[in-house]
């Protein structure tokens, strides 16, 4: 299964507001919404620190701090999800 990955911290409340647009976004379709807290990692702490949150598919970033649900599903149209 396809999996998009959500970077972000338990206390942020974009981060909350995005994984609940995604979570709706992707209900039905063939793909599951992983998530990472930075914290837990020094690399993604240093480069994402203040971006969060950042939704990504693979390499390639689809949003970052916030996206409406008419672009989100745009963009994952276009990735084929």
């Amino acid at each position: 299964m396809r999996a998009l990955t959500l970077l972000g911290r338990p206390d942020c409340h974009l981060c909350h507001e995005m994984r609940a647009l995604v979570e709706r976004v992707i209900r039905g379709r063939p793909v599951e919404l992983l998530e990472r807290n930075i914290e837990e990692d020094d690399a993604l702490l240093r480069r994402y620190a203040l971006l969060i949150p950042v939704l990504v598919f693979g390499e390639s970033e689809i949003a970052r701090h916030r996206i409406s649900e008419a672009d989100l599903r745009a963009r994952l149209g276009e990735l084929g999800i």
